[in-house]
C-alpha cells in the first residue's frame, strides 16, 4: 500500500521518529490509526449516550413529567447571582 502525504505530515512523522518514541514511520502511522479508531469508538458511544438521554427525556415528557424551562433558568440565574455576591465579599 502506498500513501501520499503532504510535506507537513511527512515532517511531523519524521519528528515523531526523531524523538525516539517511535522506531519507524510505519510505527507512527499504526499508532495514529489506533488512536483514530479509539476516537471513532468514543464518538459512537457518546452518540448512543446522547440518543439514550433524548429518549429518556421524551419518555418523561410523555408521562407528564415536565419542568418549566424558564423556571429552571430563573433558579440557575438566582444561584449564580448569590455565588457572585458571596465571592465579592
Amino acid at each position: 500500500m502506498n500513501v501520499h502525504l503532504t510535506r507537513e505530515l511527512e515532517e511531523l512523522i519524521q519528528k515523531k521518529v526523531d524523538s525516539g518514541r517511535y522506531s519507524s514511520a510505519s510505527e507512527v502511522m499504526r499508532e495514529a490509526l489506533r488512536l483514530m479508531e479509539q476516537r471513532d469508538e468514543f464518538l459512537a458511544l457518546r452518540k448512543e449516550e446522547v440518543r439514550r438521554k433524548i429518549n429518556e427525556g421524551l419518555d418523561s415528557l410523555s408521562r407528564g413529567e415536565v419542568v418549566d424551562g424558564e423556571a429552571v433558568f430563573d433558579r440557575i440565574e438566582a444561584e449564580l447571582g448569590a455565588l457572585e455576591q458571596s465571592s465579592e465579599r
